[in-house]
């Protein structure tokens, strides 16, 4: 049950922890010191217990620090971030020393194996020194000439550390600030930072380093495990221009953040997905109230209390994909009307989740100002034999969508997929009580509340007409297909052309199919359609990508075919 391999986390205490994961011992752990300020006399630090430790590439953090019979010396009780290089859950020959999250995410290591790691000044000279150095060995060739770098070490040496306005320490094993002030010396200018994947663990020990920094906008903090701070309000002076930060994979979870959030009074973007996150709960204070973005994509959402964050004032980008969610529900306002949750909110991604009813999109069109919805990989989508009619779906159902699934949403899109959902879901209005005369138009609640705006639609094209109204028949190729003339209105000597073809061939299809039998290679074709029930009326055809179903081709109708 002894790992004499490297470590990532170390525990002060020669006796069992209890059910916690406290130490019970005699021997006090050391909080109210900056991480790292003394060391034991064996040069263990006097606070190492919930400090990051390193060894050959993983991770972890130190759960407890003592002797551990029958051996002799001192051991370190680790919790690993890879539950995978741990051996037991911190119970040895039946005493339980520590607690880990994973039953097999803990084990002992020796002190001589574990890397606490060094502070941000130590770090920041030898990624950048490393890069300057490299400037200074070669030489500019200018019109064929040799021109030596003369002066030149001088300049980069303050560009290397006091210029410096973008600061990436990734993987660097930072686990403290340094010298005191020193930091402001060095890099007072940063605006970016990245400290991802770094042995922190105290916020305390953050807002030393941020502290130097005062115009500092954006932190990268993901890949650490950090502690709730005692007073957080005491530190939000260290974070007092910070815009955007991200906190990805640090094992937190809701309640966690809210007590972080004090320390960033002006944040506008908060990255926090794959954390530990499950039951949202509102802000008790004031804050949050600048966001803009919040991703909590890749956590485990209770999706009855995603409400509890509807009242962000400010909130426009909201990334909710694989959190599994399968409904969402605006109780504040009937079909048809606007809720008044999310009010700002723009664009909101849904990618990934356990959506199957079209109800939830309904629910969508409630939101006063979303524009943007990524919605891929639901299984609402996938119900639908046609990639193409679930689209169309999604951008009948929300009106005001302007891009979906990354996609611009154009102005013939819009028009022919409202008018297809008409047609689609048209004998379901009429059987509910609909009726083509506006006076005895009166569809169920329920029909309203499926179709939300399905009575606006009729009113802004006019109600589908009988023949467009015909049950679905049950899916078979043969009932795909259309019987299309293809005309040429400027060559009278051309004959019309009848083809029998499926409604999901794409135009750039149709097209090769047309080269083909009308034998004009070298030209540009351009398409339109005359529909059997507008008399005089031309619409163009003018996007290859798209399937003949798109414009509302139906059997019988003639495709004007013009070249140049």
């Amino acid at each position: 049950m002894y790992d004499q391999g490297n470590t990532d986390c170390l525990l002060l205490a020669n006796k069992p922890a209890n059910l916690f994961g406290e130490v019970v011992s005699n021997i006090q752990p050391v909080t109210d010191q900056p991480y790292g300020s003394t060391t034991m006399d064996d040069g263990l630090p006097s606070d190492a217990v919930g400090s990051r430790v390193s060894c050959d590439g993983e991770r972890g953090t130190v759960r407890f620090v003592g002797t551990v019979p029958p051996t002799t010396g001192l051991w370190l009780g680790v919790e690993w971030d890879n539950p995978e290089r741990g051996k037991h859950d911190g119970t040895h020959e039946g005493i339980h020393y520590f607690t880990c999250r994973h039953p097999k995410g803990g084990s002992f290591i020796r002190l001589k194996k574990a890397s606490f790691g060094v502070d941000y000044l130590t770090a920041i000279r030898g990624r950048y020194k490393k890069e300057v150095q490299q400037i200074l060995n070669e030489e500019i060739t200018i019109s064929s000439k040799t021109v030596e770098m003369v002066g030149f070490e001088a300049v980069t040496e303050k560009q290397k550390e006091e210029f410096l306005t973008t600061v990436a320490l990734r993987m660097c094993e930072v686990s403290k600030p340094g010298a005191d002030n020193e930091i402001r010396k060095v890099t007072p200018h940063v605006v970016s930072l990245d400290l991802s994947g770094n042995l922190l663990s105290r916020w305390e020990d953050v807002a030393a380093i941020t502290e130097q920094m005062e115009p500092l906008r954006e932190l990268v903090l993901s890949h650490n495990r950090l502690r709730v701070p005692i007073k957080p309000m005491a530190l939000n002076q260290a974070f007092s221009s910070l815009k955007v930060l991200s906190l990805k994979k640090c094992t937190l979870t809701w309640p966690q953040l809210l007590e972080c959030v004090p320390m960033w009074p002006q944040l506008e973007e908060l990255y926090v997905s794959e954390n530990d996150i499950t039951k949202l709960e509102s802000p008790s204070q004031q804050v949050l109230e600048s966001l803009t973005i919040l991703d909590l994509s890749d956590n485990p959402l209770v999706e009855d209390s995603l409400l509890s964050i509807s009242q962000l004032p400010r909130l426009e980008n909201l990334n909710l994909s694989k959190t599994g969610l399968s409904t969402i529900w605006f109780n504040d306002a009937q079909p048809g009307f606007k809720t008044a949750m999310f009010p700002a909110l723009k664009m909101l991604a849904l990618n990934n989740n356990n959506i199957s009813d079209w109800l939830v999109v309904s629910e969508l069109e409630k939101l006063s100002s979303l524009v943007k919805l990524s919605c891929r990989n639901n299984p609402l989508l996938s119900r639908e034999n046609n990639p193409e009619t679930a689209t169309q779906l999604l951008i009948a159902r929300v009106g005001k969508l302007e891009v979906l699934n990354r996609s611009q949403i154009t102005l013939e899109e819009r028009r022919g997929a409202e008018l297809d959902y008409c047609k689609m879901f048209g004998l379901e209005w009429l059987a509910s009580g609909g009726h083509r005369d506006p006076q005895q138009n009166h569809p169920s609640t329920e029909f309203t509340a499926q179709h939300p705006r399905y009575l606006m639609l009729i009113q802004k094209y006019g109600a589908p007409e009988e023949g467009e109204l015909k049950k679905p028949e049950p899916f078979a190729l043969k009932n795909q297909l259309l019987s299309i003339t293809f005309l040429c209105p400027e060559d009278s000597d051309r004959k019309p052309i009848v083809k029998k073809l499926p409604d999901s061939m794409i135009i750039q299809k149709v097209k090769g199919l047309l080269y083909r039998l009308l034998k004009i290679p070298g030209v540009q074709l351009k398409l339109s359609y005359a529909s059997s029930k507008m008399e005089g009326t031309e619409i163009d055809i003018d996007n290859d990508l798209k399937p003949l179903q798109f414009y509302s081709i139906e059997d019988g109708d003639k495709v004007l075919v013009r070249w140049s």
